[in-house]
């Protein structure tokens, strides 16, 4: 990490707009304040100007479900390549020798490699570990809170399984957890987990976010916290739901209805739960991805994002919301803006956070990708980017490429043929 604190941007001239248009744009502090077209008188303000001519400009991305306490961790288990019963039997052994050193140094790396490539929100899960101490990733993470104040936004949950008492869960939230997290839907009684779930959010006045319907065929508990929570004033989003994309169309009208009124986020998380599902299907393997297409048109708040990077529950991932994007187009079949809204716009929204984009009055989150087309970008994922978080610069990663210059060959020779034997 770089000792040079962030500039504050006053300006950024020739960008791109995802609707192809060239434009100027001028910051205000954590502000945007104008978007003018290229060229043309700008506000002054305070800061340093960017000329960013080859670049794309969108709101930056968000990660609205990590879990930056396992991520990093796949070389360390060693664990074998599986479905999620598998990763979660891996994770709570190696989680018994967890050290918060370790941990925080695990996080930051992955942390930071989101924001080199333009993630400047991040809501993180954290186990409530087994043991003596159920809160050394919760201390690791909220140092990482800490150190990382000035570069990114980090919203931290805590995530706990049915044998985690409340007391743990209180202890975490008093220790700067900022919401209540859980996976019901893998308890012997999934209803009356959620029900304690969702009565200690209420009891402290934090928000959810649970892990739901994990599974293809799995139990429901999404219509249960949906009904649960209508009304409620807290922010409340669900990850996975991968079993609402094994639903026929009537049945998942109903329960996007309920989704809709009780104002639950959904979640989808493609690159882990292509991983994770169909292990024991031996033809058409299902995607296992949550119908996010299906759910915006049904008037759902919708979002994406990468879950788990190199851990036991997904062995890859490249910290980078444009592969989420990808993943969306080509697994989910999105069109490329409404994949990039989930990632960025979407996620946002789920996060409860401000909005954001090169928009006049929008928050000063931003990034430039070098793209000459939103469908570029998503495609090509260009490791050049600018990122901005609350109008100063975080991060600028330029990459170059030298290729050797094409060489005619010599025309190879036709040798004669070798004499027969008579």
């Amino acid at each position: 990490m770089s000792a040079v604190p962030p500039v504050s941007i006053a300006a950024l001239r020739g960008v791109r707009l995802a609707s192809g248009d060239l434009v100027d744009i001028a910051l205000d502090g954590d502000e945007v304040l104008a978007v003018v077209p290229a060229g043309s008188p700008l506000p002054e303000t305070d800061g340093a100007t960017l000329d960013l001519t080859g670049y794309l400009v969108t709101a930056a991305g968000a990660e609205p479900h990590a879990h930056l306490d396992k991520s990093q961790s796949w070389d360390a288990i060693q664990p074998p390549f599986g479905d999620l019963e598998r990763a979660i039997d891996s994770w709570h052994a190696y989680a018994m020798t967890l050290d918060e050193d370790d941990t925080l140094g695990r996080a930051r790396s992955t942390a930071l490699r989101m924001l080199a490539s333009g993630i400047t929100a991040v809501r993180t899960h954290v186990d409530l570990l087994r043991g003596d101490d159920a809160l050394t990733g919760v201390r690791a993470l909220v140092r990482l809170r800490a150190e990382l104040a000035g570069l990114m936004d980090i919203e931290l949950v805590a995530l706990g399984g049915p044998t985690v008492p409340d007391e743990v869960f209180e202890a975490a939230l008093d220790a700067g957890v900022d919401l209540v997290g859980g996976a019901p839907h893998l308890a012997d009684d999934p209803i009356a987990d959620l029900e304690r779930l969702i009565a200690l959010a209420r009891r402290r006045d934090v928000g959810l976010d649970l892990h739901t319907d994990e599974s293809l065929a799995g139990f429901d508990t999404l219509a249960a916290y949906a009904a649960a929570v209508t009304g409620w004033h807290r922010p409340r989003t669900a990850g996975h739901c991968v079993r609402l994309s094994m639903m026929a169309e009537t049945e998942l009208d109903v329960l996007a209805d309920g989704i809709r009124t009780a104002d639950i986020g959904i979640i989808a998380l493609p690159i882990t739960n292509l991983y994770l599902q169909g292990w024991g299907v031996d033809r058409a393997i299902p995607r296992g991805i949550a119908p996010i297409g299906r759910l915006k048109t049904a008037g759902v708040r919708v979002a994406a994002g990468a879950d788990n990077v190199r851990d036991p529950f997904n062995p890859v991932g490249r910290c980078d919301h444009l592969e989420t994007a990808s993943l969306l187009v080509s697994a989910g079949h999105l069109a490329p803006t409404d994949a990039m809204d989930a990632v960025t716009i979407g996620a946002r929204d789920v996060m409860g956070l401000a909005v954001a984009g090169p928009t006049a009055g929008a928050r000063a989150d931003l990034v430039a990708i070098k793209a000459d087309s939103l469908g570029e970008a998503v495609a090509f994922a260009s490791a050049d980017r600018v990122v901005i978080h609350r109008g100063r610069l975080v991060s600028r990663t330029t990459v170059s490429t030298e290729t050797a210059a094409p060489v005619a060959l010599p025309v190879p020779t036709r040798s004669a043929a070798p004499a027969t034997a008579p």
